[in-house]
């Protein structure tokens, strides 16, 4: 007859009992504490969740929003230092284009003739949603732009004790009614781009 192996005889094996090395690792907390007189074990428990609640506080989308404000009006008064300022190190921009997707050096490449020029482009939000999960903030936005209604989707990291933006979409919105029309105007430089991604 087969014996259930007991948790401290061969914890590999209860290892795989469970989804991650993290819920092992929450029951083996447990069972430590269980151990405890019943006192200690409520106490420390009590502490053990508190310290929990403590690290999944939501983000006030207050604090977040400056900074994307900021961003794009950095980029209406044609502020390059600023405008960077406001991305991560580490930043990616997507632009409307399908071969627009940019780590920072290379956007700041394409950005900087622009910014030189006295004014890059001018967006303005027209509504925004705000979400935090882990200490990562993202949102949407619809923008109020020079290439109409556009909608932007962004990633935020804090650095150096600031929100920046490390990810960013930019895409035209385009109701619904249009997209055939749309579809066909560009029908031949998809398919062109397409047979050349398809080659790589």
């Amino acid at each position: 007859m087969s014996r259930t192996r007991t948790l401290f005889e061969d914890p590999s094996y209860y290892l795989f009992k469970f989804r991650d090395s993290r819920q092992f690792a929450l029951r083996i907390t447990i069972l430590s504490l269980s151990l405890l007189p019943m006192k200690q074990f409520l106490l420390l428990l009590s502490v053990i969740l508190i310290s929990s609640c403590a690290t999944q506080k939501a983000i006030n989308p207050n604090d977040v929003e400056p900074s994307i404000d900021a961003w794009h009006e950095a980029a209406a008064q044609a502020d390059f230092k600023k405008y960077f300022d406001l991305m991560t190190t580490d930043g990616v921009f997507i632009g409307t284009d399908a071969t627009e997707n940019w780590q920072i050096a290379e956007f700041k490449a394409f950005s900087k003739p622009y910014f030189d020029k006295g004014k890059a482009w001018s967006f303005t939000a027209l509504e925004r949603h705000v979400y935090s999960e882990n200490g990562v903030v993202y949102f949407d936005e619809l923008l109020d732009t020079q290439m109409g209604i556009c909608r932007g989707s962004g990633v935020m990291k804090m650095e150096d004790g600031n929100w920046k933006i490390a990810h960013y979409v930019l895409s035209i919105a385009v109701p619904n009614e249009n997209v055939s029309s749309l579809t066909q105007l560009k029908k031949e430089w998809d398919a062109e781009y397409m047979k050349k991604l398809r080659a790589q």
